[in-house]
């Protein structure tokens, strides 16, 4: 490789660090902080524009490069670091708040957007505060934690149909699903009500109705609560993939647009179509990453840092649309990948080949 190739490569690799981690400025919901444009861009044409310039060609090629020969080093070798295993080792003692975790990342925005007047999105503008902040407070409260969560589901997927908008809230299909497999944990309403039913002789055990009713659904989702993890990861992965491929690689005129609002070319100096390809194609990797779960505690702690520099880059941004991607980000980084993901599969492999490699007979 001559001298210039290297130096391409190199840049191109820092490119993309940079760009994954502010491409969160870019990644806001367009459809909050911009107004339709006069005249859209076709898709295909715009890359092909940004791409024809060799600088921003180079680029694009030598990041993709970059991490994808990144990703398959981490493929092959599977290095085992002190430092990551102690990490996750801290992460999974936290694995009992992750109910907590996910009734605020829920709870928190249900109840601003009643007060703010929108529906579940700030795409939807709808006087609907009761329900949602009654929705909201019960799942802070943690009370009928599990039947709220289903009602709000019901409620999100048949406003779905007349609402098309809704889909820029999707992440709320894996969230209401997680806590309806992992229910209301500790602290809640629901835990102190039921320890107080279960109480024998105690007024409130004679009386309360739902308690048995409770313990039994409970026991019989139980063996699903295992594929929490993989609900959110490929819920969250599919949100991530649809803002990057929708809102960005195929809307790039309203991309370009909160690039130019916003000034984002003074703090990574590229073309402005390539702050837009790159944005789109970091969400779209970070999604792909997600539904997969190959290295998905790497992957949302990628995705939190987009969202906390999207707080800092888009000032007039919705911060409360974005709760929801917050908490659930951070319970996938506390879970993991979870079965049915790449990280297991890996895994159990590895665990097996040192298994054998522990009964194997010394050699004579």
């Amino acid at each position: 490789m001559s001298e210039l190739e290297r130096r391409v490569v190199l840049g191109s690799v820092l490119w993309a660090l940079a760009v994954a981690l502010l491409a969160g400025r870019v990644s806001a919901h367009v459809d909050y902080v911009t107004d339709p444009p006069a005249a859209t861009r076709d898709a295909i044409e715009f890359a092909v524009e940004v791409l024809s310039d060799p600088l921003n060609a180079a680029l694009v090629g030598g990041a993709t490069l970059g991490v994808v020969g990144l990703l398959t080093a981490l493929l092959v070798t599977r290095p085992r670091i002190p430092d990551i295993d102690a990490l996750r080792a801290a992460l999974d003692s936290y694995r009992e708040y992750v109910p907590w975790m996910l009734r605020l990342s829920l709870g928190l925005p249900l109840v601003g957007a009643g007060f703010a007047g929108y529906f579940f999105s700030p795409a939807v503008p709808v006087e609907a505060r009761l329900f949602q902040v009654a929705v909201g407070f019960l799942l802070l409260f943690g009370l009928a934690t599990r039947a709220v969560a289903a009602v709000g589901l019901v409620t999100y997927l048949a406003t779905l149909v007349f609402n098309p908008e809704l889909v820029l809230a999707i992440e709320y299909v894996p969230g209401f699903l997680a806590v309806i497999l992992v229910g209301s944990g500790r602290p809640s309403a629901d835990h102190m009500l039921g320890q107080v039913a279960g109480t024998p002789g105690t007024v409130y055990g004679r009386i309360d109705p739902v308690h048995g009713v409770a313990e039994r659904f409970a026991a019989r989702i139980e063996p699903y609560e295992r594929y929490v993890a993989t609900v959110l990861r490929v819920g969250l992965g599919v949100a991530f993939g649809y803002l990057g491929l929708v809102e960005k690689l195929a809307n790039p005129s309203r991309a370009v647009q909160v690039v130019a609002k916003y000034d984002l070319t003074s703090v990574v100096p590229v073309d402005p179509g390539l702050w837009v390809l790159g944005a789109g194609l970091t969400e779209v990797g970070v999604g792909l990453l997600l539904v997969v779960g190959y290295y998905a505690r790497g992957a949302a702690a990628v995705a939190f840092t987009m969202l906390v520099l999207t707080l800092f880059g888009l000032p007039d941004d919705p911060v409360l649309a974005h709760i929801t991607l917050f908490g659930m980000i951070s319970a996938i980084f506390t879970l993991g990948a979870g079965p049915l993901s790449l990280d297991a599969r890996l895994t159990a492999s590895e665990d097996r080949r040192e298994s054998r490699e522990e009964t194997a007979p010394a050699a004579d």
